[in-house]
């Protein structure tokens, strides 16, 4: 079980990291929504920041919570139109 636990905290990891390479604002940065996208983007780097803490001092469990928060803000922004992002990929559920 801790293979998997292991496994699925990489795996949500990469998946973070590449979703957050291939978002990109699409609002004006000096606007309400370019700001919102902005806070977004805070609160996701934050997260992928706190899963690698928690995963390098093996707390995997932590690690994947913080890893899958971090996606679901990035997902959100998108599917409020904070940012573009590629719709035929497994990145992203809009």
């Amino acid at each position: 079980m801790a293979a998997d636990l292991e496994e699925k905290t990489n795996r949500y990891h990469d998946l973070l990291t590449e979703a957050l390479d291939a978002a990109e604002v699409a609002p004006p940065a000096d606007t309400p929504m370019g700001e919102a996208a902005a806070e977004c983007l805070e609160m996701t780097e934050s997260y992928l920041d706190d899963g690698r803490h928690f995963r390098e001092n093996d707390d995997l469990v932590d690690a994947l919570a913080a890893f899958s928060y971090g996606h679901a803000w990035l997902d959100a922004g998108a599917r409020v139109g904070l940012f573009d992002v590629p719709t035929e990929s497994h990145l992203f559920t809009v």
